[in-house]
Order: structure tokens, then C-alpha cells, then sequence
């Protein structure tokens, strides 16, 4: 009976969901005028004014904007003979924060024997409890005539996981992210939604 008990408590325990994606939440700005103008320009992605456009970070942030235009037919051009750019600022904060529940436990409890004797078991797996740190991820794009330096279309993405978690590394936030904000372009101009 007890070992019984164990092995569900064990079964309990591994049934608990691993971490999901949190949503992305993405917001677009333009207008008819605008996209119209757009047209299926060749788009040379670059690094926002006063990014390190050279790290090693930025640039996975760059490929992953890339390869979404990409998707969606835009040329790929270089900054000398492209028609528009599209430039690329991400922000990212870790945020320390104190849980406002305390720990959840599984326990389990056997007993055998007859009067004023007994055998208990208790197993605890501890789920929570402590502080805990969240990555915020920030993405914006802006999409300017190269001739005028009008914005043509803007879009911006928010994302939080935990840190330490695979979804929070850059090489799975930046591709994921820039889907969720290239999803059904040009998008609804002004409307947040939720991509998950």
C-alpha cells in the first residue's frame, strides 16, 4: 500500500506541466497610405540609431526580422541600394520577484498495523516558493523610406519568461518573437493582440 502510494505521488509529480511559451503580446501601427506605399520594397534590416548593430546578440535579433520579411516576399537588399530599412531595437530586463504563494506540496500517507501501531510516509515535492527571476523582452521594428525617412510601418512585441528557461535564451526569443509580430502582416493598424 505504501509503495503504492509513492508511485502515485511519483506519477502526480511528473504530470505537472513543464513550462509553456508565455504569449507574445504585438501591436502594428500604419496606414492605407503608408502600405501602400510600402509595396514589396527591398528591406535592408539594420540596427536601430544607438544599438550595437555589431554584437553578437543583435545580430540574431537582425537574422530572425530577416527572415520573416523574407517570408513575406520582401527583397533582401544592402543599406546602399535597398528602397527601405527596417530598423531593429530590443530591449531586455531581468526582474527579480517574490512569489506571492508559498510552496505546493504532493504528500502521501500509508499506515498498516492494527491498534496504536502505524507506519507513515510522506513525500513533498516542493513546486515553489522563493524568489524568481523573469527575462522582458522587447522587440520594435520600424520600416522607413529610405528617399523620405517616413515610417511606413511599425510594430512592436512583448514577451516574459523565466530566466534560466530555454524559451528566455535570445536564439529561441528572436525567432519566436519576430513571428508573432510579422504574424498576418501588416496586421490591424493600432490593435494589441495576443500571439501565443
Amino acid at each position: 500500500m505504501i509503495v503504492r502510494g509513492l508511485l502515485t505521488a511519483l506519477a502526480l509529480a511528473a504530470a505537472i506541466p513543464s513550462a509553456m511559451a508565455a504569449p507574445v503580446e504585438v501591436t502594428r501601427f500604419h496606414t492605407p497610405d503608408t502600405i501602400a506605399a510600402l509595396g514589396r520594397s527591398a528591406v535592408a534590416v539594420v540596427a536601430a540609431p544607438g544599438t550595437d548593430g555589431a554584437s553578437l546578440e543583435t545580430r540574431v535579433w537582425l537574422q530572425a526580422v530577416e527572415a520573416e520579411l523574407a517570408g513575406l516576399r520582401f527583397a533582401s537588399a544592402t543599406p546602399g541600394a535597398a528602397d527601405c530599412f527596417a530598423e531593429v531595437r530590443v530591449e531586455r530586463q531581468t526582474e527579480r520577484t517574490e512569489r506571492r504563494h508559498g510552496p505546493v506540496t504532493v504528500g502521501v500517507g500509508g499506515s498498516t498495523g492494527g491498534w496504536h501501531s502505524g507506519v507513515g510516509l510522506g513525500v513533498g515535492f516542493n513546486l515553489g516558493g522563493g524568489p524568481r527571476a523573469l527575462v522582458h523582452s522587447h522587440l520594435a521594428v520600424t520600416i522607413r523610406s529610405r528617399a523620405t525617412g517616413q515610417a511606413l510601418w511599425e510594430g512592436r512585441a512583448d514577451n516574459t519568461e523565466r530566466d534560466g528557461a530555454n524559451l528566455a535564451a535570445v536564439d529561441q526569443a528572436a525567432p519566436r518573437m519576430a513571428h508573432a509580430l510579422f504574424s498576418g502582416f501588416p496586421g490591424t493598424s493600432g490593435a494589441t493582440i495576443t500571439v501565443k
